[in-house]
Protein backbone atom coordinates (compact mmCIF):
# COMPACT_ATOMS: atom_id res chain seq x y z
CA UNK A 1 0.00 0.00 0.00
CA UNK A 2 1.34 3.59 -0.98
CA UNK A 3 1.32 6.60 1.63
CA UNK A 4 0.96 10.02 0.45
CA UNK A 5 2.88 13.10 2.49
CA UNK A 6 2.45 16.53 1.35
CA UNK A 7 4.33 19.47 2.95
CA UNK A 8 5.18 22.91 1.69
CA UNK A 9 2.14 25.00 1.74
CA UNK A 10 1.26 28.17 3.32
CA UNK A 11 0.62 31.74 2.97
CA UNK A 12 2.09 33.81 0.36
CA UNK A 13 1.17 37.39 -1.22
CA UNK A 14 -0.06 37.35 -5.11
CA UNK A 15 2.65 37.00 -7.54
CA UNK A 16 4.93 34.67 -4.64
CA UNK A 17 5.88 31.06 -5.34
CA UNK A 18 6.04 28.26 -3.42
CA UNK A 19 6.65 24.52 -3.85
CA UNK A 20 4.19 21.74 -2.55
CA UNK A 21 6.72 18.21 -2.15
CA UNK A 22 4.66 14.88 -1.86
CA UNK A 23 6.65 11.97 -0.37
CA UNK A 24 5.62 8.56 -1.24
CA UNK A 25 6.49 5.49 0.41
CA UNK A 26 5.20 1.84 0.41
CA UNK A 27 6.25 -1.44 -2.26
CA UNK A 28 4.66 -0.23 -5.53
CA UNK A 29 5.43 3.71 -4.82
CA UNK A 30 7.90 4.80 -7.39
CA UNK A 31 6.16 2.55 -10.02
CA UNK A 32 2.91 4.79 -10.63
CA UNK A 33 2.24 8.09 -12.48
CA UNK A 34 1.57 11.22 -9.52
CA UNK A 35 -0.78 14.15 -9.59
CA UNK A 36 -1.67 16.86 -7.83
CA UNK A 37 -5.28 18.17 -7.39
CA UNK A 38 -6.32 21.17 -5.29
CA UNK A 39 -10.20 22.26 -3.62
CA UNK A 40 -11.15 25.11 -2.66
CA UNK A 41 -14.14 25.81 -0.19
CA UNK A 42 -17.74 25.34 -1.52
CA UNK A 43 -16.05 23.85 -5.01
CA UNK A 44 -15.26 20.28 -6.41
CA UNK A 45 -12.06 19.01 -6.28
CA UNK A 46 -9.91 19.43 -9.66
CA UNK A 47 -7.08 18.65 -11.68
CA UNK A 48 -3.64 20.73 -11.36
CA UNK A 49 -1.27 18.50 -12.88
CA UNK A 50 0.40 15.23 -13.86
CA UNK A 51 3.56 13.17 -14.63
CA UNK A 52 3.71 9.83 -15.60
CA UNK A 53 6.01 7.33 -13.81
CA UNK A 54 8.98 8.14 -16.14
CA UNK A 55 8.56 11.74 -15.46
CA UNK A 56 8.54 11.82 -19.27
CA UNK A 57 5.21 13.39 -19.71
CA UNK A 58 3.41 15.84 -18.35
CA UNK A 59 -0.24 17.78 -18.13
CA UNK A 60 -1.30 20.49 -16.53
CA UNK A 61 -4.53 22.32 -16.21
CA UNK A 62 -4.92 25.60 -18.63
CA UNK A 63 -5.40 27.85 -15.41
CA UNK A 64 -1.74 27.03 -13.98
CA UNK A 65 0.07 26.40 -17.42
CA UNK A 66 3.30 28.63 -17.42
CA UNK A 67 3.17 29.11 -13.91
CA UNK A 68 3.25 25.57 -12.61
CA UNK A 69 5.96 22.98 -12.87
CA UNK A 70 5.51 19.35 -12.01
CA UNK A 71 8.50 17.38 -11.06
CA UNK A 72 9.65 13.98 -9.48
CA UNK A 73 13.08 13.02 -8.20
CA UNK A 74 15.50 10.07 -9.60
CA UNK A 75 14.10 7.57 -7.35
CA UNK A 76 10.81 8.69 -8.28
CA UNK A 77 9.42 8.66 -4.86
CA UNK A 78 9.12 12.50 -4.20
CA UNK A 79 6.70 14.55 -6.14
CA UNK A 80 7.05 18.49 -6.56
CA UNK A 81 4.66 21.61 -7.67
CA UNK A 82 6.86 24.65 -8.09
CA UNK A 83 4.23 27.12 -8.43
CA UNK A 84 5.21 30.52 -9.53
CA UNK A 85 3.21 33.90 -10.31
CA UNK A 86 0.54 32.65 -7.90
CA UNK A 87 -2.83 34.45 -7.74
CA UNK A 88 -5.66 34.86 -4.93
CA UNK A 89 -7.64 32.34 -6.81
CA UNK A 90 -5.21 29.64 -6.27
CA UNK A 91 -6.32 29.65 -2.90
CA UNK A 92 -7.02 25.96 -2.00
CA UNK A 93 -6.04 23.01 -0.09
CA UNK A 94 -3.72 20.75 -2.35
CA UNK A 95 -4.05 16.86 -2.67
CA UNK A 96 -1.28 14.79 -3.84
CA UNK A 97 -2.23 11.53 -5.04
CA UNK A 98 -0.91 8.23 -7.23
CA UNK A 99 -2.13 6.76 -10.28
CA UNK A 100 -2.97 3.33 -10.58
CA UNK A 101 -0.89 2.64 -13.11
CA UNK A 102 2.34 4.31 -15.12
CA UNK A 103 0.18 6.71 -17.35
CA UNK A 104 -0.29 10.47 -16.79
CA UNK A 105 -3.57 11.14 -16.29
CA UNK A 106 -5.95 14.09 -15.39
CA UNK A 107 -9.08 11.96 -14.43
CA UNK A 108 -9.04 12.00 -10.58
CA UNK A 109 -11.10 8.54 -10.65
CA UNK A 110 -7.52 7.29 -11.94
CA UNK A 111 -5.83 7.98 -8.82
CA UNK A 112 -6.23 5.32 -6.07
CA UNK A 113 -4.23 6.74 -3.32
CA UNK A 114 -4.54 10.40 -1.98
CA UNK A 115 -2.49 12.57 0.31
CA UNK A 116 -3.95 14.29 3.86
CA UNK A 117 -3.68 17.88 1.65
CA UNK A 118 -1.71 21.12 1.97
CA UNK A 119 -3.07 24.23 2.43
CA UNK A 120 -2.54 27.27 -0.16
CA UNK A 121 -3.14 30.80 0.69
CA UNK A 122 -2.54 33.29 -1.48
CA UNK A 123 -3.62 37.05 -0.11
CA UNK A 124 -3.56 40.07 -2.34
Amino acid sequence: QVQLVESGGGLVQAGGSLRLSCAASGRTSSWRAMGWFRQAPGKEREFVATISRSGGNTYYADFVKGRFIISRDTTKTTVYLQMNSLKPEDTAVYYCAAARGDTATTRKYDYATWGQGTQVTVSS
